[in-house]
């Protein structure tokens, strides 16, 4: 059952030609039950209203997401000429989750020009992108990633709808003992006004130097002859001045005022929950993004300020050394599979199995050197480690290699599943046709092999961090089936919306980790399902290949316990 809604200019909606009323649809869709596959044209655009009414949707097909991948897939032919210009499925953009107005509506409601006669048509969409692929050698996979993509935004809006607990009094407490208390507009946190004159005192600097002006910071510092050419961190640890210690506690304290300071917590904490829209899909490899709130990078000091409900706990988890695992599986190299299974079978350091292999003989090299092999890192300790695990594991190492020199040669590489890397742009290009005119020079060579390798490096990457990506959406989309399937616990009314309440349900994600909000009485229960949910991700990309999945899962009340 796979009923479709459209949009009509009159405000309603039709589903499967029936008429419904805007305000009538979480009836609707509750009625059909977890049967029912939703198809729309943009999960953030109709989910929101139905989880405020109360109504969880189980399984839907999101056609923008879905356009978006098979329009670029290699393993999908799509009707017409590869140049044609965009359409308008693929200049739809996402709806907003964070709009000022959106807790005031019920749904985005259609403008003028979205009804089905002048905007995007989903039936037709529909029907096009089901003819797609049928005609691929790889439909299997690739309805696979469609579902999983589809999945991860149903839980996308979920996570926004529920909200991650945080407690504003804590998060105050930590910068005022980090910072000082709060300054008035316009000045510094005492700590940092402090280091601005230690930095000031190291340099022998006049007390017009703002430390948060990298230009004039160098500038200072090249006066001193302290001989760092840039601020980076790195760089900094490497030199011997009494300016090092305060100007990098100075870089680290400032990125906490500007990243999640007072500002922040006023701007993104409401109700004792911190919602952050994100973006599915919005990194090229297939990786989610944010918008707003900085969600992939909490530090860990704020997350003292992630607390778990009354009666409530976090359940978190995170896969260990998932990129590698997942090139093992990709290149079908049993020996780098056995290696992440470990000596003892239970695969919890896979690096530790490198080196139990013989391949290097610490963990560290043998973190450097898979590190170089995926993101083609061929110097320092990197490039000296990769000819020994190119010997240990051959067919990973040549798996990466060919998807880099696929780069160089401009062409496009393909995940696990289907999600084909852009072409190179025209700067690439220009590049590699400046090398083979008749006046081309040496620079004009070097420019294009360091283009032509930079894109190497670039793709050599794509099929891994893709691919893992989309083992991590297999992830999300069966742990939000399997915690629904625990039901509610008997707990008081609390912070937890419907269709939530006395439920675990998923508040965070970033790449490889996940953080459940369940009732304390079943997180032994949600983190076998958390376990389980991992093993099936692992089955569902590469079937019965012997490829493990471990996960280091923790359950604390507060985040920062837990990690």
């Amino acid at each position: 059952m796979q009923p479709v809604v459209i949009p009509s200019p009159d405000g309603s909606v039709r589903v499967d030609g029936r008429r419904v009323a805007l305000g009538e649809l979480p009836s609707v869709v509750a009625s059909a039950g977890a049967a029912a596959r939703w198809t729309w044209d943009d999960t953030n655009r109709w989910y929101p209203g139905l989880l405020a009414a109360g109504v969880r949707v189980d399984r839907s097909h999101d056609l923008r997401l879905a356009h978006r991948i098979l329009r670029g897939s290699a393993l999908a032919a799509w009707p017409g000429p590869a140049d044609a210009p965009p359409g308008p499925w693929d200049t739809l953009p996402a709806a907003s989750l964070t709009s000022a107005d959106a807790p005031a509506v019920l749904f985005a409601a259609p403008g003028p020009s979205s009804g089905p006669a002048e905007g995007p048509d989903p039936v037709a969409e529909l029907a096009l992108q089901d003819a797609v692929l049928a005609g691929s050698a790889a439909a299997g996979r690739l309805r696979l990633l469609l579902a999983a993509e589809s999945a991860g935004a149903l839980a996308a809006v979920e996570m926004y709808h529920a909200g991650l607990p945080w407690l504003a009094d804590v998060h105050d407490a930590v910068l005022t003992e980090t910072l000082g208390p709060r300054p008035r507009l316009g000045e510094r946190p005492a700590r940092l006004e402090e280091l601005a004159h230690e930095i000031r005192a190291a340099l022998g600097a006049p007390a017009g130097l703002n430390p948060d002006s990298p230009r004039d910071l160098l500038r200072a510092i090249e006066r001193v002859g302290v001989g760092a050419r840039t601020l980076r961190k790195w760089e900094l640890e490497q030199l011997d001045h009494p300016v090092v210690e305060p100007l990098l506690e100075y870089k680290s304290l400032y990125r906490l005022l500007t990243a999640n300071g007072w500002a922040w917590l006023e701007a993104w904490v409401r109700d004792g929950r911190f919602r952050s829209e994100y973006v599915v899909g919005g990194v090229v490899t297939g990786r989610w993004a944010s918008s707003g709130g900085g969600a992939l990078q909490l530090p860990k000091s704020v997350r003292r300020a992630v607390v778990a409900d009354p009666g409530w706990t976090f359940v978190v988890a995170d896969a260990a050394q998932l990129e590698p695992r997942v090139l093992a599986a990709m290149a079908g190299d049993e020996v780098m599979a056995a290696a992440g299974r470990g000596p003892d079978g239970r695969g919890a350091d896979m690096y530790a199995g490198i080196v139990a292999s013989g391949a290097v003989p610490t963990r560290e090299l043998a973190k450097v050197g898979m590190l170089g092999a995926m993101y083609g890192g061929t110097t320092g300790s990197s490039g000296q480690v990769l000819p020994r695990l190119a010997k240990t594991f051959p067919r990973s190492l040549a798996f990466v290699d060919e998807a880099a020199r696929a780069g160089e040669r401009g062409e496009i590489v393909t995940t696990h599943l289907g999600r084909s890397s852009p072409l190179p742009g025209a700067t690439w290009h220009e590049a590699q046709s400046g090398a083979y005119q008749d006046d081309a020079g040496d620079d004009d060579v070097a420019k294009a092999r360091a283009s032509a390798r930079s894109w190497g490096r670039f793709t050599r990457n794509f099929v891994v961090q893709g691919t893992a990506a989309e083992w991590a959406l297999c992830w999300i989309a069966s742990i939000r089936r399997r915690l629904w399937a625990l039901g509610p616990a008997d707990l008081p009314d609390g912070l937890v919306p419907a269709p939530f309440a006395g439920r675990p349900h998923l508040v965070f994600f970033v790449h490889d980790e996940i953080v459940v909000h369940t009732p304390a009485g079943l997180a032994d229960a949600v983190a076998a399902e958390v376990q389980a949910a991992a093993a099936e991700a692992g089955r569902l990309l590469f079937g019965d290949f012997p490829v493990q999945f471990p996960l280091s899962v923790a359950v604390a009340r507060t985040y920062a316990d837990a990690k």
